[in-house]
């Protein structure tokens, strides 16, 4: 007997109005985790928001943690995409550190407005759903291009590990603030201690305007 394939549809093959309904189960999962939290979620309640019947939602996501996974990398996609167009801003002047300490300083505030968003992002970590991994890498990803974006000068011999070990360190602390080992500000000290710690050695020096300079 052949089998089926019950793999939900990549999105790069949906139409239009599948896309939709996708975004329309994201939107409802992500309103509802703010409102009754991850643990007391279900299939059915996303789909009775979002007005996909639960069996074609299955077409999208194949199980409670896919969709969780996907709907918290969407939304940190967005955060992100924020943060990098601010520091792009007005700040464009800042060198790679101050740029990098405003970046995380941002997401976690973000984390802090919608703690809701910080517990899922921590639950679905230990997902071991392979889809929700693959939404988790897309994460990753798209950490890894922001912190790109926002610390340009750091060599490209360097810049790899300088972003695994900022995006790992901001992973870690959300991880002890949302399980209680720390607070909120000693998890951003820490977040932001670690960014300078790794990014300062890459700072291009520019002289002050009074240094005098050697003239051979």
């Amino acid at each position: 007997m052949t089998k089926v394939d019950l793999s939900p549809r990549p999105v790069e093959a949906m139409s239009p109005r599948q896309l939709e309904r996708r975004e329309s189960l994201i939107a409802a999962a992500l309103a509802l985790v703010n409102e009754i939290g991850v643990e007391r979620l279900q299939m059915k309640q996303v789909c009775e928001r979002s007005g996909v019947a639960l069996g074609t939602a299955y077409r999208y996501f194949s199980s409670k943690d896919h969709l969780l996974a996907a709907a918290i990398a969407e939304w940190h996609r967005l955060l992100l995409a924020d943060l990098v167009a601010e520091l792009r801003g007005p700040r464009a002047g800042l060198g790679a550190t101050d740029r990098a300490v405003r970046f995380v300083r941002g997401g976690m505030r973000a984390y802090q407005r919608q703690p809701e968003l910080a517990r899922l992002r921590v639950a679905v970590a230990a997902s071991t759903d392979p889809f929700a991994s693959e939404a988790l890498q897309g994460m990753a990803r798209a950490d890894s291009a922001a912190l790109q974006a926002v610390t340009a000068e750091v060599p490209a011999a360097a810049s790899e590990l300088v972003r695994h070990i900022v995006a790992h360190a901001w992973q870690g602390e959300l991880t002890a603030w949302v399980t209680g080992r720390t607070t909120l500000g000693d998890a951003r000290r820490r977040l932001e201690d670690v960014v300078r710690l790794v990014l300062t050695p890459y700072e291009t020096h520019y002289p002050a305007p009074y240094e005098v300079q050697s003239t051979g």
